[in-house]
């Protein structure tokens, strides 16, 4: 006998098929596209549940415009049959209302469902959330070019030997859909499948022993948290989030996985751990603290938050910019740090961009304060070209420090000129390779200013609450101190706002500032807390400190940058990186 979770059954994850009230919705058109004015003609629809019809549902539409030829003869509805029918602004919410509380069905829906949206939204009128099932798109999946030559409707309903034969009529066609629903639901029975999640989900690629661990989401609730795959021994295999965890977990074991690794890691899997959240927001940032803790060898990103890089002006008599892989305690003695970059490659495309707008020292030795007219040794032995040889002051080196600190932290107006104008001048002169190389220096360093200068902003605060009225219409609060988010919650519906969240701050963990512009979390945590704060409709609760970016920062520019990023994209359809394929011509 095998084991219990390979037995078929319907008490399964999910909601059983035959507890579920169907739909099968069909229409008839007077062309192909709503959205090209297409109209509706006629709407039918059968109601069926544990497979039984419970109601029908027919209506011509009048469409107040002539049906083209061809259409009538291929449906048979005529305009006089029309004329006296209601028109879509008293059919549709018919429909909707005999429709309600049903999950849809239809033979290719993205055809039916898209006309009856497209004329919900011309009416004004919210489109239910409806759950939608193809049943086009599950016998693609299911049926073989041995049994049916084509998924079309009038084959399938030949194949599963339907009471009703498709004529062009919505109700017909509807009533010959629900025979071809119930012929692939009894199909997919004998494969495992049992609930609509699973039906929604269905791939045929996933293998029998896959779709058999499907009991590991079991015991998984529908909320948002983190989950983390394990294997025999309990080794975290790989951390994701949701929104929903069940359903999400389930899919793994129901849908088709195009992610090679992800479908290995699937089948090592032994169990599913969970960390249920408040919040979307806490989950995504619970995710990246578990991936940092234990490295997953099947998560890709954000396993390694600490491998980071960091431009560095240095405290010397004559400062320098270097490339460093952490922040000193000299960040509170004067230093200043532009970061963390997870690519060195884009920290070195910030150091041209600084370099060209400033002329500061590159040489790397230790030098004494020298003269004006006296060169540093170094430059007696032709190793140094800076400014420091002699040729500039100490005071008016100092304040050209002074000045790339303020690039830094207010204004890189100065870089972006030098960039601008030394492309200009190469594209004057027909180098555009050359140029193309300045305008990626240029795009790197405004993004990254700005990046530091949005995770200062956030970073510097030793706490803000803020909340939101998220999408279930209930008021998530968060509390983040120092780039780190310290609590996350819920305001119940019967408790009393400002009393609730002054317990929540109550609770919070305390954070310690990290050092210079450094995160008391990891920059991806605080970037993630940014995206949140920055979206439409947060509110903040609290406040301590002052949150604001420079008014003339670099986020000004980012627009001009984006939009040639974009322009790009649309321009240049192939990957950059990779090489053109050569073409062989044949040999004669």
């Amino acid at each position: 006998m095998g084991r219990w979770d390979d037995q078929m059954s319907f008490d399964e994850l999910g909601r059983p098929l035959r507890d579920i009230t169907f739909c099968v919705v069909d229409l008839e058109t007077t062309g192909g596209s709503a959205a090209a004015g297409s109209m509706i003609t006629e709407i039918g629809a059968v109601k069926v549940r544990g497979g039984e019809v419970v109601g029908e549902f027919q209506t011509l539409v009048n469409p107040h415009a002539a049906i083209p030829p061809f259409i009538a003869v291929l449906t048979g509805i005529t305009d006089a049959m029309v004329a006296g029918a209601p028109a879509i602004e008293s059919a549709l919410p018919a429909f909707l209302e005999f429709a309600e509380g049903c999950v849809l069905v239809a033979h290719n829906a993205p055809f039916d469902i898209g006309f009856l949206r497209h004329f919900a939204t011309a009416q004004g009128r919210p489109w239910p959330r409806f759950e939608v099932v193809d049943t086009a798109t599950l016998a693609r999946r299911v049926v073989t070019r041995d049994e049916s030559p084509n998924c079309k409707l009038s084959s399938l309903a030949a194949l599963f030997g339907a009471s009703t034969t498709p004529d062009h009529r919505a109700l017909h066609d509807a009533r010959a859909t629900v025979d071809v629903l119930h012929g692939l639901v009894a199909r997919l029975g004998g494969l495992g499948v049992h609930t609509l999640e699973e039906l929604v989900t269905f791939s045929s690629r996933v293998s029998p022993q896959v779709r058999r661990k499907r009991h590991l989401a079991e015991h998984l609730p529908h909320a948002p948290g983190v989950y983390l795959f394990r294997d025999a021994q309990e080794r975290v295999l790989y951390v994701g989030t949701s929104r929903d965890l069940r359903t999400r977990v389930r899919s793994y074991f129901t849908a088709s996985e195009t992610r090679t690794r992800i479908g290995e890691m699937v089948g090592i899997a032994e169990s599913v751990s969970h960390v249920e959240c408040a919040t979307p927001l806490e989950a995504r940032v619970r995710e990246l603290r578990l991936i940092a803790a234990h490295r997953p060898p099947y998560n890709k990103r954000s396993r390694h938050p600490d491998k980071v890089h960091w431009l560095k002006l240095t405290v010397e008599p004559w400062p320098r910019l270097s490339l460093v892989r952490r922040v000193l305690d000299d960040a509170e003695g004067g230093a200043e740090y532009l970061g963390p970059f997870s690519s060195r490659r884009t920290a070195e495309k910030c150091l041209a961009a600084l370099h060209e707008g400033f002329p500061l020292r590159q040489c790397t030795g230790r030098l004494p304060i020298v003269p004006t007219g006296t060169a540093c040794a170094l430059a007696e032995l032709g190793r140094c070209t800076s400014p420091c040889d002699g040729s500039v002051d100490l005071p008016s080196y100092a304040a050209l420090v002074e000045a790339v600190r303020d690039a830094l932290r207010g204004d890189p107006g100065r870089v972006v000129e030098a960039l601008e104008a030394r492309m200009a001048r190469l594209a004057a002169e027909e180098r555009f390779e050359e140029a193309a190389v300045h305008r990626d220096r240029l795009a790197s360093f405004v993004r990254s200013v700005a990046r530091c200068q949005r995770l200062s902003a956030l970073t510097r605060l030793p706490e803000l609450v803020a909340a939101r009225r998220e999408d279930d219409h209930r008021w998530a609060v968060h509390v983040v101190r120092h780039g780190r988010l310290t609590a996350a919650g819920v305001i119940p519906a019967d408790a009393h706002a400002g009393t609730w969240v002054r317990e929540l701050r109550i609770s919070s963990d305390t954070v310690l500032p990290g050092l210079g512009p450094t995160p008391a979390a990891s920059a991806e945590e605080s970037e993630q807390l940014l995206r949140w704060l920055e979206q439409p409709g947060v509110r903040l609760v609290h406040v301590e400190g002052e949150w604001a970016c420079p008014v003339r920062g670099a986020t000004r520019h980012l627009e001009v940058h984006d939009a040639v990023e974009a322009s790009r994209a649309e321009l240049v359809p192939f990957d950059e990186r990779r090489p053109l394929a050569t073409v062989h011509q044949p040999v004669r």
